[in-house]
């Protein structure tokens, strides 16, 4: 069959490139219905919604100008002036907050599963699987901080700078590429932070960065698909894990005296 023939040469393609992460994310998804992952799937969520539940309660009438703001740019609020009845209008802009407030949501349990859930997750993964990769510590909580931060700047920048793409029709690919860039960014230095030295570190992050974009985009997927996105940040976290314990152990096994620089 043509389309089998053709997923076949997609999974060969430069010597099964692709391999590493459709096995990342087959293992994650093992992992992620173990029973000690699934407190940590629970509390990121909980704790987001709880986070932006009381910043949306004490700042209602600041986000609520934005919003507005955002819809007299694109040319809905005018036109939500004369609606009638009134309660359809309030309907929209009720749609509007929550639009705004499940992403919110989403980013947040992505940041606190990175900073605080990883730990977990990796003395989960590394027991189980890489038992004996050496722990050489090349990670620091304050590098930990620094990465989210950089990622979260830099996510908030796309959204910014490419909203004038929303009104040329083009908006629809900018929250995949958002999410792409946001898991790599967020994960990849966690998920290593334990196992690998900084050199090791800065070796896969330029080795394999076209293999991360990967891996963060089809996670990022998973992000935008109902019920599957409760468990995103858990499983991104878990894929990067063993995408990136799998990668520093091969290239450990590959260069085993010496890293560039």
């Amino acid at each position: 069959m043509p389309t089998l023939s053709c997923m076949a040469e997609f999974r060969d393609l430069e010597g099964g490139i692709v391999e590493p992460i459709f096995q990342a994310l087959s293992r994650a998804f093992r992992d992620l219905f173990q029973f000690q992952v699934l407190w940590i799937i629970i509390w990121p969520i909980l704790a987001a919604s709880l986070l932006w539940v009381v910043l949306g309660v004490a700042f209602w009438g600041t986000f609520s100008g934005w919003i507005a703001e955002v819809l007299t740019a694109i040319g809905i609020q005018t036109w939500l002036e004369g609606v009638e009845p009134r309660w359809i209008a309030y309907g929209i802009q009720g749609v509007a907050h929550l639009i705004l407030f499940v992403p919110l949501v989403f980013v947040t349990a992505l940041v606190i599963t990175a900073l605080f859930a990883m730990p977990a997750l990796i003395g989960l993964v590394a027991r189980r699987d890489y038992p004996l990769l050496k722990r050489e510590k090349g990670g620091t909580l304050a590098g930990s901080v620094l990465n989210a931060l950089v990622a979260l700047a830099i996510f908030i920048a796309i959204w910014l700078i490419t909203l004038p793409l929303w009104l040329a029709g083009a908006g629809v690919v900018i929250p995949f590429v958002a999410a792409a860039y946001l898991n790599q960014r967020l994960f990849r230095y966690d998920a290593l932070a334990e196992h690998a030295t900084q050199k090791e570190m800065r070796a896969i992050f330029s080795r394999d960065r076209s293999l991360l974009w990967g891996l963060g985009l089809l996670a990022g997927l998973v992000q935008f698909v109902p019920i599957l996105n409760l468990f995103a940040a858990v499983l991104t976290g878990l894929a990067f894990i063993h995408f990136c314990l799998a990668r520093l152990a091969e290239l450990r096994h590959e260069l085993p005296h010496e890293l560039p620089l």
